[in-house]
């Protein structure tokens, strides 16, 4: 594996097609999260335990010098993955997603300041269609749900922008180690939550499930792909994982998604590959 990342270390497409898959591998987690019966910050803190196993045998040695950027993405970490967890328990997971994707616009608001990151007027109008369109995707599935679980949700949603920024800012070191420790504090944090019951067998498959694969997997290929692409690039690619919720809903109960979602999921795939064609026409009259 470490010689096919070497491999895409200078490869922007490729760097786009591991967001691709990470977000593939993200949108399994919805339905898993709600199908494990545990307390919801002990789920989101033994699958950061095993998604930490699995990157440590990537990092193999994670270095334990810390600066201000690892220690700030590694709590901004823990807090996403923890108040996503949990929002998806107090509130409706159509909600719990839509609020959680509005990270692209903490990132495009703090892009330029802290990145020093353009973002164009192009990239503002993508954002605001990918919003739009997920309103529409959602219809008929939100609802007011758990006050709780809607700010859990905005909490998420804002974790998630500082985890892009915080990690797009050590591109030239290794991202994957403020991911890794973010595991760590996670795991840490969901410890004294795991002796207040026991799952049972299918909820402890359903676990080590989205350890591995939806959340160790995909963030090992994230904090690669971050390192070649803008921050806002690595939140808006990402946005088709609620898309792609349904898709698995349909085919493992033929539950076919409403005319609005179809709508709804044309808008967002249409802008995110609207506006990804024209930066490389651009890139190439440029080049």
């Amino acid at each position: 594996m470490n010689y096919i990342i070497g491999k895409l270390k200078d490869n922007r497409t490729r760097s786009t097609i591991f967001l691709l898959i990470t977000a593939v591998l993200w949108s399994l987690g919805g339905l898993m999260i709600k199908s494990i019966h545990w307390n919801a910050v002990a789920i989101a803190g033994s699958r950061s335990f095993i998604a930490s196993l699995l990157m440590l045998v990537i990092l193999k040695k994670p270095s334990l010098k810390f600066d201000r950027y690892k220690l700030g993405s590694a709590v901004a970490y823990a807090c996403t993955v923890i108040s996503f967890v949990a929002a998806n328990k107090f509130t409706a997971a159509a909600t719990a997603i839509l609020l959680h994707y509005t990270a692209p616009i903490y990132v495009a608001l703090f892009s330029a300041w802290f990145l020093k990151e353009r973002i164009a007027r192009l990239d503002w109008i993508v954002i605001f269609l990918v919003i739009g369109g997920m309103i529409l995707f959602f219809v008929g599935e939100m609802s007011a749900g758990s006050i709780l679980g809607n700010i859990l949700a905005i909490l998420s949603g804002v974790g998630f922008a500082f985890i892009v920024l915080l990690l797009r800012k050590q591109k030239d070191e290794n991202p994957l180690e403020s991911v890794f420790w973010g595991n760590v504090l996670t795991a840490i944090i969901g410890l004294p939550f795991m002796f207040t019951s026991v799952p049972d067998t299918a909820s402890c498959i359903g676990i080590l499930f989205i350890g591995v694969f939806q959340l160790g997997l995909p963030y090992i290929l994230y904090a690669y792909a971050i390192k070649h692409v803008s921050a806002l690039e690595a939140t808006l690619i990402p946005i088709i994982e609620p898309i792609l919720n349904p898709l698995w809903v349909f085919l493992a109960l033929g539950e076919s998604p409403g005319p609005w979602a179809f709508l709804g999921g044309f808008i967002v795939l249409s802008s995110i590959i609207g506006r990804s064609v024209i930066n490389i026409n651009k890139a190439k009259r440029i080049g």
